[in-house]
């Protein structure tokens, strides 16, 4: 039998959380706190931590039934299936970024994108891993988390549906099959999805919706549409959403923040921060140029 400690556990609460940005199956934390030790159990989740700590952390681990210690450093990776107790014991300051993505969601990515019998599913526990995929959309999602804006949740499903189909290749019980698809959508369906783009961009667009339209998987509808357009769904909602604001900033009076709602943004401030990053300028100074 494994002794744990009875020490009083430390309270781990994130310095920033993706709890009230309305990601929908994914939940991003990061955390930053001094020697302890804590445990955790999430029924409906799996989770995902990797390392951000400056220099290496020396962890004791315990679960299922298992127990592991070691050195983590910036990248280690270790994966926690759903309905696993998890133990942790660290020696130094530590700052690490959570994915916990839902358990229902990965099921869903199964059925739907790789065929598989979602009942039978399982993903592997991991102490120590170093997996480049994980770690760049694990800084892409922390990356997102930082930003004020409270908009790209187009791109965070992008990103959501990703991990999902890497844990599924690399991670579960059973090995899926990825069909391939190549030449992009078809013109009547790539017509279909960018009319509807045009025709709602003021709307919160949702990668389901877009994947609804054809009847087909999210990660699918991903692959396709950016073999057909060059660039995936995120990027061009936003360039097509900044192509109106041009619009409305030369041919209206209405003010610049009337124009951010209006294309889609939540914020003068959000509207200005991509319209510059993709032309160069603010919309004042397109304006008035």
């Amino acid at each position: 039998m494994i002794a744990v400690p009875q020490q009083p556990e430390t309270i781990c609460l994130p310095i920033l959380s993706s709890q009230d940005r309305g990601w929908e199956n994914i939940l991003v934390e990061q955390f930053q706190h001094p020697q302890g030790e804590a445990s955790c159990h999430f029924s409906d989740e799996h989770a995902l931590c990797m390392s951000l700590a400056p220099r290496p952390v020396r962890f004791l681990q315990i679960k299922g039934g298992k127990t592991h210690t070691s050195l983590y450093g910036k990248g280690d990776i270790s994966i926690t299936p759903a309905k696993m107790p998890f133990f942790a014991r660290w020696d130094s300051d530590d700052c690490y970024l959570q994915i916990r993505i839902a358990s229902r969601f990965i099921q869903r990515v199964a059925t739907e994108t790789l065929n598989l019998n979602s009942d039978r599913l399982e993903l592997f526990s991991e102490f120590r891993i170093r997996d480049r995929h994980i770690e760049s959309i694990g800084l892409m999602l922390l990356s997102e988390l930082k930003q004020e804006n409270w908009g790209g949740k187009l791109y965070i499903e992008s990103l959501a549906n990703v991990l999902a189909v890497h844990l599924l290749r690399q991670y579960a019980d059973t090995k899926p099959r990825l069909s391939r698809y190549e030449g992009g959508l078809p013109q009547r369906q790539l017509i279909q999805v960018l009319d509807y783009i045009n025709q709602h961009l003021e709307r919160d667009i949702k990668l389901a919706d877009l994947a609804a339209l054809l009847d087909m998987s999210q990660f699918h509808f991903s692959h396709l549409f950016k073999q057909a357009m060059g660039v995936p769904p995120y990027q061009y909602l936003l360039q097509q959403r900044v192509e109106r604001a041009k619009q409305l900033l030369k041919q209206t009076g209405l003010s610049i923040v009337d124009i951010a709602f209006l294309c889609g943004f939540n914020s003068h401030s959000h509207l200005s921060k991509q319209f510059r990053q993709l032309t160069g300028m603010t919309p004042t100074d397109y304006r008035t140029g």
